[in-house]
C-alpha cells in the first residue's frame, strides 16, 4: 500500500512548486512593468451659443429727481410745520405756516393808501375837466389847466405805487403760507414752531426729495464715449441701465439714460451720465451708492465661453478642447470681445466642446485629462 501511494505525493509537490513559479514570474514581470500615469486634474465648461449683452459697468449713486429745500420767503414766526417727518407729500400739499398777522395789517395799510389817493385822483380829474371847458371859455388862464394836469399825472404815479404796495402785501401775506413745490419724502424737520424764520436763514425749515422718479448719476472714462454715441444714435435713444445693491448684489431697478454731460470732465478724464428709475419700490434712496450697468447693446445667437479658458499664444489666443478620448488639442482661436467672465468667440470652437478652464499650465497637446464639468 504505501508503495502506490508514493507517484501520487510527488506530482502534489511538483504541481505546487510549478505554481510557486508562475506566482514569481507573474509578480517579477507586475514590478518591472511600467506604473499607469493618471489623466491631469483639470475643470471644463462648454462651448455654448447664445446672447450676450455689451456693457459698461461704473459706481454711480442714487440722488432725488428734484430735490428742493423749503426756505421761508417772509421774517416771521412760524406757526406750525404742517407734514410730519420722514413721510410723503404730494404737489400743492401745505407744509409749513408762518404767523400772517403782521402781513394782514401791513396789506390793510396799503389798500387804504390807494383808496385815499385814488379818490384824490378821481377829483383832481374831474377838477381837470372843469378847468378846460373854462379855458374855452376864457375864463381862466392855461396855467391853471397845466398845473391841474400835472397834479393829475402826479396822482396818477401815487395810486400806481400804492396798487405796486398793495400787490407787494398781498405776496408777502401769500408766503405766509408754504406748500410743497413737488410730490415727494419730507425730510428731517430743521426748524421747530415757534422760531423765527427768515429768507437769510442758511438752513431752511425742511426738505423735500422727489423718489418717484428718481436719479442715478454716475461716470464712465471718454475711451467709452464715441461706444456709447453710436450705441444711442448720438444720444436720443435711451439706453438701458441697471443699478445693483452694492452690500448683496440684488437688482434695485432698471431706467434708463436720458442725460449726458455737455463735457468731459478734464480733471478725471470722464463724462458724468444720468439715468432715470421710476423706483415705484422705493428700493433707491437718494445717497445710495450702487453698482450701475449700463446696456449698450445685445450681440444675438454668439460662441462663448469663459474667458479662463482663452490662453495668449505668441501668435493668436489658443483653448485647449477636450476630445471624446479624454485627450486635449490645442486649438487656435479669434476672440471678438471680452464681457465680464465672458468670451466672445468668432471661430476656432464649435458648440458643445468642452474646454479647459483650469488647470492649463500642466498641459500640452495630446495629454490625457481627468475632467471636473463646472
Amino acid at each position: 500500500m504505501e508503495v502506490r501511494r508514493r507517484p501520487w505525493g510527488l506530482a502534489v509537490v511538483a504541481f505546487a512548486v510549478a505554481g510557486l513559479c508562475v506566482w514569481l514570474a507573474l509578480r517579477q514581470r507586475a514590478q518591472t512593468a511600467s506604473p499607469v500615469t493618471p489623466g491631469v486634474a483639470v475643470a471644463a465648461e462648454a462651448v455654448r451659443r447664445g446672447d450676450v449683452p455689451v456693457t459698461i459697468e461704473a459706481i454711480g449713486a442714487a440722488q432725488a429727481w428734484q430735490s428742493d429745500t423749503i426756505h421761508a420767503q417772509v421774517t416771521g414766526r412760524l406757526l406750525r410745520v404742517a407734514v410730519p417727518e420722514g413721510t410723503l407729500v404730494k404737489t400743492g400739499e401745505l407744509i409749513a405756516q408762518i404767523d400772517p398777522a403782521p402781513f394782514r395789517a401791513a396789506l390793510l395799510q396799503a389798500q387804504g393808501a390807494l383808496e385815499r389817493d385814488q379818490a384824490q385822483l378821481d377829483l383832481a380829474r374831474l377838477e381837470l375837466r372843469r378847468d378846460r371847458v373854462l379855458l374855452s371859455q376864457d375864463s381862466i388862464a392855461s396855467q391853471q389847466v397845466d398845473e391841474q394836469q400835472a397834479m393829475v399825472k402826479e396822482l396818477e404815479g401815487t395810486v400806481r405805487t400804492d396798487q405796486g404796495a398793495v400787490d407787494s402785501a398781498q405776496v408777502n401775506l401769500a408766503y405766509c403760507t408754504i406748500t410743497s413745490p413737488v410730490s415727494g419724502w419730507v425730510g428731517v424737520r430743521l426748524v421747530d414752531p415757534g422760531n423765527l424764520v427768515s429768507p437769510t436763514d442758511s438752513t431752511g425749515i425742511i426738505t423735500v426729495n422727489q423718489l418717484e422718479p428718481i436719479a442715478v448719476t454716475f461716470s464712465v472714462p471718454q475711451g467709452d464715449f464715441q461706444r456709447l454715441r453710436q450705441a444711442s444714435n448720438m444720444f436720443d435713444q435711451p439706453l438701458e441701465t441697471q443699478a445693483y445693491s452694492q452690500d448683496t448684489g440684488a437688482l434695485l431697478g432698471t431706467g434708463t439714460l436720458r442725460i449726458v454731460d455737455n463735457h468731459v470732465d478734464p480733471g478725471t478724464g470722464s463724462l458724468q451720465l444720468k439715468a432715470r428709475f421710476a423706483n415705484s419700490e422705493r428700493l433707491l434712496w437718494p445717497g445710495e451708492f450702487v453698482n450701475v450697468r449700463l446696456t449698450l447693446h445685445v450681440l444675438h445667437n454668439v460662441l462663448t465661453m469663459p474667458n479662463a479658458a482663452v490662453n495668449q499664444g505668441p501668435g493668436q489666443p489658443y483653448a485647449y478642447v477636450i476630445g471624446a478620448d479624454h485627450h486635449v488639442s490645442l486649438r487656435p482661436i479669434k476672440v471678438t470681445l471680452v464681457q465680464d467672465a465672458t468670451a466672445v468667440i468668432a471661430s476656432g470652437v464649435q458648440p458643445g466642446e468642452a474646454v479647459v478652464t483650469d488647470g492649463q499650465m500642466d498641459l500640452k497637446p495630446g495629454s490625457l485629462v481627468s475632467v471636473r464639468m463646472q
